[in-house]
């Protein structure tokens, strides 16, 4: 066994701020909790390597590589080595050092993953941070003593790759969390049960929605089922009805094209190792697409455009690849083949503000309908590297900070976290847990109008450079959906639900007037079902209730007699017998307003 401790002399203090802010404090009690649970994983399993320990949202990891499988009854043991180590009550010190000095002291212990991460360290010098009788190679900061770290809990093992990458060591990662108080880890704790109850991975096959694992396909491709399917054209009809109401255009581009396109829009150079490979067609390389825009690009190019007819919006429904990491797919939220809600605004320069003034309009009035009034906005500005000039990076950051004020919206400024192309707005909504998702964007484009050369006839007969928004609505069709099936636990409103009632017939001799009650509500417009079976009516109750069917309709001699349907929610309320005509008028209340809503108000 190697001995893992390193001493250092130049050991200093580091401050904690008096007024840091939440957020920052936050960070540092995660990031110095990821400290404490490696050494306590070294402590418990000396022959453990250590990699990386970052602070995440609502908590920490840390990867580690070890002889030893760590399995969730590990966790325990490992957290009471925690508890003991906190009590120590031992401040966190750094030390600075050469890159030479801290390679030797790695190289003697035998942490051969830090030596990896010092080599691709730029600086001659770097830090170590301390506590008791460990030291991690670490920029910090950290809060000021182990004695700040009280209210935590570790999670979960799951597997990974050294660097992302799955030709590499494969490593166990140990995730937690820590909050300042007890009760704030008690409301997580709870609301991470909640989230594990509404798992869109358990959820969606056991509803019938979406299947993914078939080994003969490959990972990270969805399979959408019949009932999944109905939901997901609910959802494109309602976007394809809303935004031609409001002079979006609708197209369709190939899902492949030639490998000169994506050199022109600058994908081969930023975006070429999240793209399939290149096939060989008629000894010519093509590549599928991992973006729909230059695709729009070369519709608006196909023909001569004048200042009169802008703005131009292409919207398209397309799907697009891009290969993600097997270590990395997760459900419907990170996908190799995805459906994007893509448009491309064309405009000239003092149109972009107008033009983001609606599309923010339209992404709160489309996610209300989804059932989301709740955001996270960033403005996100000009980083070091740019394309463009600082005059056209003025005009787009002002557009969208007045448009954001303009239509009232709260936001925070991201200073240089533009992308390359142009400045951005993102917005993340909140669900039923408070859990943030990101979803809609903004973004201005002055690469790819100057690299296609995209400009328009202007009123002097000139030719002017158009400007170019990006959007998305929803973001891509199979994240959103996951998130609609968390957020409702699968309970989808009517108007989004699979089936939006079930016909149950107390006994099989009663199946003729329930098939004639599920024709006439099916001619009607809605989406009915009938259970017909021979199982008794409880049985067919509970099922019902478990596939999250909105309304339940039992049909027995009184109702046969009377033309009436015993109606039961989901929820268990019983609404009596009515008739057909009063259950269809009850649908339509809560169905017709959101399709009325396409249309703008005049």
């Amino acid at each position: 066994m190697i001995e893992k401790k390193i001493t250092a002399a130049n050991l200093e203090t580091v401050p904690l701020p008096a007024d840091l802010p939440r957020e920052e404090w936050l960070h540092r009690l995660r990031h110095s909790t990821s400290h404490v649970m490696a050494q306590a994983v070294q402590e418990l399993f000396p022959d453990t390597k250590l990699t990386i320990g970052p602070a995440i949202e609502d908590g920490f990891y840390y990867d580690f590589d070890s002889p030893h499988r760590f399995v969730p009854e590990d966790l325990r043991a490992i957290e009471d080595k925690m508890r003991e180590i906190v009590q120590r009550n031992e401040p966190f010190l750094r030390s600075v050092h050469t890159k030479q000095e801290a390679a030797a002291d790695f190289k003697r212990i035998g942490e051969t993953f830090k030596l990896e991460i010092l080599e691709a360290i730029p600086e001659e010098t770097i830090s170590y941070y301390h506590h008791g009788s460990f030291t991690d190679l670490c920029e910090g900061p950290h809060v000021d003593n182990t004695s700040k770290i009280r209210h935590f809990k570790l999670t979960k093992v799951a597997g990974s790759y050294w660097r992302g990458d799955e030709k590499r060591e494969q490593l166990q990662r140990i995730y937690g969390t820590v909050w300042p108080t007890a009760q704030e880890l008690e409301d997580y704790l709870k609301r991470m049960e909640e989230a594990k109850k509404r798992d869109h991975r358990e959820l969606g096959p056991r509803l019938g929605l979406f299947t993914i694992q078939h080994d003969e396909a490959g990972s990270g491709f969805i399979y959408w089922m019949p009932r999944g399917a109905v939901v997901r054209k609910t959802i494109e009809d309602y976007l394809h009805r809303y935004l031609t109401a409001r002079n979006y255009q609708f197209v369709y581009t190939p899902h492949v094209a030639r490998i000169d396109l994506w050199k022109t829009s600058g994908h081969l150079d930023y975006y070429s190792e999240n793209m399939y490979p290149p096939m060989n067609l008629e000894n010519q390389p093509f590549q599928l697409k991992p973006m729909n825009c230059p695709g729009h690009i070369l519709i608006y190019k196909s023909t001569l455009h004048s200042y009169r007819e802008l703005p131009i919006r292409l919207s398209e429904l397309g799907t697009v690849y891009r290969f993600e990491r097997s270590g990395v797919l997760h459900g419907l939220m990170r996908v190799r083949g995805f459906t994007q809600d893509d448009a491309h605004v064309f405009c000239q320069p003092e149109q972009v503000e107008s033009e983001v003034v609606d599309i923010l309009h339209i992404i709160t009035d489309i996610l209300k309908t989804f059932g989301f009034s709740d955001y996270d906005i960033k403005l996100s500005t000009r980083p070091d590297k740019f394309s463009g000039t600082l005059v056209g990076w003025a005009h787009a950051e002002n557009a969208l900070q007045n448009a954001l004020k303009k239509v009232g919206l709260d936001y925070t400024v991201d200073p240089g976290e533009g992308v390359f192309y142009g400045p951005k707005i993102d917005l993340k909504i909140k669900d039923c847990l408070g859990r943030a998702w990101q979803c809609s964007t903004v973004q201005v484009d002055f690469n790819n109008p100057a690299r296609f050369s995209i400009t328009y006839r202007d009123e002097k007969g000139g030719e002017s450079q158009v400007f170019m928004i990006h959007r998305a609505l929803l973001g891509s069709l199979e994240r959103f959906f996951g998130i609609l099936i968390e957020h409702y636990a699968g309970a989808f409103p009517v108007w989004l639900a699979p089936v939006q009632a079930i016909v149950l017939p107390i006994s099989e001799k009663f199946n003729a007037y329930a098939t004639e009650t599920m024709g006439r509500l099916r001619r009607a417009g809605f989406r009915v079902e009938m259970d017909g079976g021979a199982e008794k009516v409880g049985a067919k109750i509970r099922e019902a209730t478990m596939q999250k069917i909105p309304y339940l309709l039992v049909v027995g001699a009184r109702e046969a007699e009377n033309k009436t349907v015993s109606v039961r929610t989901r929820e268990g309320k019983d609404e009596g017998a009515i008739t057909l005509e009063n259950f269809s008028d009850l649908l339509k209340k809560q169905i017709d307003p959101i399709w009325d809503s396409v249309i703008p108000k005049a």
